[in-house]
């Protein structure tokens, strides 16, 4: 096949493509030109965004020996992940750009001039596997590295977009990769992974939306309450410095009557009141979501397990589709969850199997948690 492999600038996706060519597959190296000005996210060598990234790729397709390019996505990365993010925030939510950027990024915008060149497929480094189910359908799996499995951030691929995709990586270990690395003589081999948000340069998520924000949000500062008295206990700066289940910098000034720490429980971002209470009420059991996607047959209801962070606990529950042409879902945890947060995706799973996903609109607590 023809195949157009996505190089970051880091090890996993430049042994993604030394693998690609391995199997015979005639591969062409690109890099994601995220950001006209490379500083304008961030600096240092991170695994992307940055002239380093870009020249550690270009360097690795060398060395493999395929021919490489250079991709101009600044405008529609900023368009779809950047503002998106800053939209998300405002409106008191919490999103992962990491889901936004491969659905609308890598495995769409991407992957449709892919094609529209004559690629079959799209290869990426990211730690998932791919399997041909009884049905025929192409099935997105965990990767065996349960430290690093990335089948999380790709649960809002289709099974159009899973049929053009191949991922290298899912069968094998990190270490085992940049083991991999050295022997092919790769110069990223020992290269640091990027764990903050790709595009805030010092990890200040606050500080980044306080100041790229500004007069867009409809209430700069606003009073932290408490939600079982509804005294007012402090004042703070503005809802984007706080997310659902914070604790720390709540600078409320004074402990809670039983001595028990806080913990934000609900962000209202157009009064721009931040409720606060104890931990117990961060236990939820209940979640609606919103812009389902399924990676295959869309299910009307089903057993299943859901992974509400990136690399959380995985969550025994019932997830039953309300309206699949609206892409509703509702969801009941039999195992509840803390500190779960409009905007997070409940990603959903039957075994190591990803059935789909679907964006958190809202969460409650059933009467046996109160």
């Amino acid at each position: 096949m023809r195949v157009l492999a996505a190089m970051s600038g880091g090890v996993d996706s430049a042994v993604a493509a030394a693998r690609a060519v391995d199997a015979g597959h005639e591969v062409t190296g690109i890099h994601l030109a995220l950001s006209r000005n490379p500083k304008s996210y961030r600096t240092g060598a991170r695994g992307c965004c940055t002239i380093e990234d870009s020249n550690d790729a270009r360097r690795a397709a060398d060395v493999i020996g395929i021919p490489f390019y250079v991709w101009d996505f600044s405008d529609r990365f900023h368009e779809d992940v950047v503002e998106d993010f800053m939209s998300e925030y405002a409106a008191g939510r919490t999103p992962n750009p990491c889901l936004r950027c491969n659905e609308k990024i890598k495995f769409a915008a991407v992957l449709d001039r892919a094609l529209a060149l004559g690629f079959d497929a799209v290869v990426t480094g990211h730690y998932a596997q791919l399997a041909t189910g009884t049905d025929g359908l192409i099935e997105l799996h965990r990767g065996i590295d349960h430290g690093k499995d990335q089948s999380y951030v790709l649960g809002v691929l289709s099974q159009a977009q899973l049929a053009h995709s191949l991922f290298p990586l899912g069968d094998t270990t990190k270490p085992e990769i940049r083991a991999e690395a050295e022997r092919r003589g790769l110069t990223v081999a020992h290269k640091p992974d990027s764990h903050d948000i790709c595009f805030i340069a010092d990890g200040d998520n606050a500080g980044w939306l306080e100041e790229k924000l500004g007069e867009r949000m409809p209430n700069r500062g606003g009073d932290i309450v408490d939600a079982t008295s509804g005294e007012v206990l402090g004042t703070h700066r503005g809802t984007t410095a706080y997310t659902i289940g914070q604790r720390k910098g709540l600078a409320i000034g004074r402990p809670a009557p039983d001595g028990k720490p806080r913990f934000v429980l609900s962000i209202e971002p157009v009064s721009g009141t931040i409720e606060v209470g104890p931990r117990e009420a961060l236990r939820i059991d209940r979640i609606s979501g919103i812009r389902a996607r399924w990676c295959g047959t869309v299910p009307s209801a089903l057993d299943a397990t859901v992974q509400l962070r990136a690399h959380g606990d995985e969550h025994r529950a019932v997830v039953t589709v309300t309206d699949a042409e609206a892409g509703t879902v509702e969801i009941e945890l039999l195992d509840p969850a803390e500190g779960i947060a409009p905007g997070q995706a409940a990603v959903i799973y039957d075994g190591t199997r990803v059935v789909g996903s679907a964006t958190i609109s809202a969460t409650a607590r059933s009467e046996a948690l109160r």
